[in-house]
């Protein structure tokens, strides 16, 4: 009854879970990141003023005029979110020009309204009297270059009063007294296009309270001077620059001004520019200085592209897993591929339902996490596998039962899926803490894959074979099952098993040297660290026709960059890096690029300040060495510390190997590889803790075996597992590689290569130094008793346990 009930329960979960799942998957879109439907992503870094901290409220208070500027802007669905104390992420889907957006957002707009008492030639010398343009309208200004006038120098005194560049007359200065209100007083600022009288756009100001009083009081002492008196201008000063300095009009009396709380700047604007302007005073001034720090864009056919190429290398993978998996294991395959499917469907609901932003590299944990999901399917399969072919398994004058071998496969290959999970989940959570926008991706759908296949492999395919296994047309033809026959590599190993631990000395001598290859890599070559690492502007464009590597490289030479890296990437691509650089600078280079290439259009701009990079580099030693922690932390509480030790020195040799392979092939160092290495991690401890399972549970039944023969047979038994889930594993990443696009490709090596050496390390690493450390700290008694014998040994009364 019991186990009908638990059959029971488990149907009644993978129901509801799919059924959520399916009803979420077809009722909510995903949410794109910028790396798959363009965009600009902007980091702010907020800089302490003479006036205020940049804390963690200034912060915040500079996020809201931010947001109140990006609607301005009209931008569909922006992201602006603060990051720590000082830092705000800003994503603007579709935004293609990063200097508009730059510009828009990060300035100050420190709004202010001035009376204006002379005229110099100069910041401080006195000059000639000059008026400005005379309006017809409440307030009006002559022409300005909202921008566009030269460089805003002037003087300041304590008082606020100044002397900046007057935009009606080039050459001259404009004398303000100190500022008779600010932009806080304005209610609201909208850009309207005048069709009636031919003015063009314009800004419609209101202002709110005491604000409109100081506007009214402002304007009457102004037209209190005569005609042609500098006096009798309003100058409107944004962030030390006069955008507009208009006369009042002959009609205003002296002492009465312009009443009802609104005025308007007019000055030639177009229609982008006077937006932008009403934006900024509508959004009000940020209360501290920002720096874009970080800065990145994709332009939308790359990320449509990577869309396409990520989901074909995702089909293609599961795919050629589905039929490795049934080709082994046969019935049970084909229900390991349903599970499969509905795993798929199962991440890509709960990524939706969370509310969290698909990325590339998040993609690419998707895909990576099917070879998760068959590890788990492979371990209690093979484990079914051993069960179903012990001799007690036969009962006399019966056919064997197929149920039995079933569960108990389930039952012990629990506490390695389990193991194995945490190890990857560990990994995946420093990849969150520690990784910067879409790489961060990376560890939330690694880990919502992790957990998704824990249901798929346990619940949903435990359900499906239960099922299967009581048909009568399977119990009369148990061979169809899968778990029947051992397979040709499990037989071979039973004939003639390896003895590889005779050797062990020899195995960690070929390893050392090895490692020292990688690290005389290291060394020799040097690691080339990516621009996140590094600080600096890489852009990726793309041509018309062909592109020479060399003509476009001496084309930026010539343009004043002869540090920069030229590269071609693919036909018609070319990206060039260099030291951090301004748009200014970046637009000389794609106009020196267009001599020699054509007309090129930018696919991907990514802008790293030093600092930062400097920062990620840091967070990036920090994320390993925790790794490392995490893991021989979490291993010596599940085994002895001598099996942790073990595994943490293979896991180790793991990173260093793919770091020095990196360093012999020249390939960049940058936060995707970062996420690679990390993943790897988690993948080298999983095999090994497979494997060191196996060998304590053998420890624990032969006590008195000799400890390589024991390891021998754990490597023997567990190697049809470590090769079934390295297929899966690596037919998913060859798909990644040659089928994911460019972005993923050195992801993908990296990964190809840690599956190699991590399953290597495992037998030729970690069991050696395993049995070395075990020879020299030899087991305590109770390290080696079966657990059943352990509790045995301290009874509790009334506990409810049976022994």
């Amino acid at each position: 009854m019991s186990s009908r009930r638990a059959t029971l329960w488990r149907a009644l979960l993978a129901l509801v879970v799919v059924g959520v799942s399916l009803y979420v998957a077809l009722t909510t879109p995903a949410r794109l990141g910028l790396d798959l439907r363009g965009g600009t992503r902007i980091v702010l870094e907020t800089q302490d003023s003479p006036e205020v901290r940049a804390d963690a409220a200034a912060t915040d208070r500079a996020l809201e005029v931010l947001r109140r500027r990006v609607d301005g802007l009209g931008v569909a669905e922006p992201s602006l979110a603060r990051s720590g104390e000082r830092r705000i992420v800003v994503e603007l889907p579709g935004v293609q020009d990063p200097r508009k957006a730059a510009e828009v957002i990060g300035r100050t707009a420190q709004l202010t309204f001035h009376a204006v008492t002379a005229t110099a030639d100069g910041p401080t010398a006195e000059g000639p009297t000059a008026g400005g343009p005379t309006a017809d309208g409440p307030a009006t200004g002559g022409p300005t270059a909202s921008g566009a006038t030269g460089s805003p120098a002037g003087t300041r005194a304590a008082d606020g009063s100044r002397s900046l560049p007057d935009p009606d007359a080039p050459g001259r200065h404009l004398r303000l007294a100190p500022p008779a209100l600010t932009g806080d007083g304005v209610k609201g600022a909208e850009a309207v296009l005048d069709t009636r009288t031919g003015r063009g756009w314009s800004i419609d100001l209101s202002f709110r309270g005491s604000a409109a009083d100081a506007w009214a009081k402002l304007t009457s002492d102004a037209a209190c001077a005569g005609p042609g008196d500098p006096a009798r201008r309003v100058a409107i000063v944004l962030d030390e620059r006069i955008i507009s300095a208009p006369g009042i009009q002959d009609s205003v009396a002296c002492g009465h001004g312009i009443a009802g709380g609104s005025t308007q700047i007019t000055g030639g604007f177009s229609a982008d520019e006077a937006r932008d302007l009403a934006a900024l005073v509508e959004g009000g001034a940020l209360p501290v200085p920002v720096k874009a720090i970080e800065q990145s864009t994709v332009g939308p056919s790359l990320g449509a592209e990577a869309i396409r190429a990520s989901a074909l290398a995702a089909v293609t993978g599961l795919l050629c897993t589905a039929v490795f998996i049934i080709a082994v294991y046969r019935l049970l395959g084909v229900l390991a591929t349903v599970a499969l499917a509905l795993y798929g469907l199962i991440s890509y609901a709960a990524v939706v339902a969370l509310g969290a932003t698909l990325t590339l590299p998040g993609l690419a944990g998707f895909v990576l996490a099917i070879g998760i999901a068959v590890d788990a399917n492979v371990l209690v399969f093979e484990r079914a596998r051993e069960e179903y072919a012990k001799p007690g398994a036969r009962v006399a004058g019966r056919e064997r039962d197929l149920q039995r071998p079933l569960r108990t496969g389930f039952t012990k290959a629990w506490s390695a899926v389990a193991d194995s999970n945490v190890t990857t989940l560990l990994a995946a959570g420093l990849l969150f803490a520690f990784a910067t926008g879409p790489v961060k991706g990376f560890g939330v759908t690694l880990s919502i894959g992790v957990l998704a296949s824990m249901v798929s492999a346990m619940v949903i395919t435990r359900l499906l074979a239960e099922w299967a296994f009581r048909r009568p047309f399977v119990t009369r033809r148990p061979g169809l099952t899968g778990i029947a026959t051992t397979g040709r590599l499990r037989a071979r190993l039973t004939r003639r098993p390896p003895r590889l631990m005779r050797h062990r000395r020899r195995w960690l001598g070929v390893c050392a040297a090895l490692l020292l290859l990688a690290l005389s890599g290291i060394g020799v070559r040097g690691l080339d660290f990516g621009v996140e690492f590094t600080g600096g502007r890489v852009v990726q464009y793309t041509a018309a026709q062909h592109v020479d590597a060399d003509a476009a490289r001496a084309a930026v030479v010539r343009a004043g960059f002869p540090q920069a890296v030229v590269q071609s990437t693919g036909d018609a691509g070319v990206s060039v890096r260099t030291k951090e650089t301004g748009d200014d600078r970046q637009q000389q280079i794609r106009e020196a690029l267009t001599t020699v290439t054509g007309e090129v259009s930018v696919e991907r701009d990514d802008l790293i300040g030093p600092s930062l990079g400097s920062e990620l580099r840091t967070y990036a030693v920090i994320a390993l060495a925790l790794a490392v922690a995490a893991q021989l932390l979490y291993l010596t509480l599940r085994f002895r510390w001598t099996y942790a030790a073990a595994a943490v020195t293979a896991m180790t040799q793991d990173v260093l190997l793919v770091l020095g392979l990196f360093a012999w092939l020249g390939k960049p160092v940058d936060s995707v590889f970062l996420a690679a290495l990390l993943t790897v991690v988690g993948y080298s401890v999983n095999d090994t803790v497979v494997v060191l399972d196996r060998l304590r549970e053998l420890r624990r039944a032969h006590r008195t075996a000799d400890g390589a023969h024991l390891a021998d047979r754990a490597v023997a038994q567990t190697l049809p597992r470590t090769v079934n889930t390295g297929m899966g594993a690596l037919f998913v990443l060859t798909a990644l590689a040659c089928l994911g696009g460019d972005s993923l490709t050195d992801f993908s090596v990296a990964l190809l290569a840690g599956v190699l050496v991590g399953t290597g390390s495992t037998v030729f690493t970690a069991m050696p130094v395993t049995l070395l450390l075990q020879e020299r700290f030899p087991d305590r008694p109770q390290d080696t008793a079966p657990p059943g014998v352990r509790r045995a040994a301290r009874p509790r009364e009334h506990s409810g346990a049976v022994v």
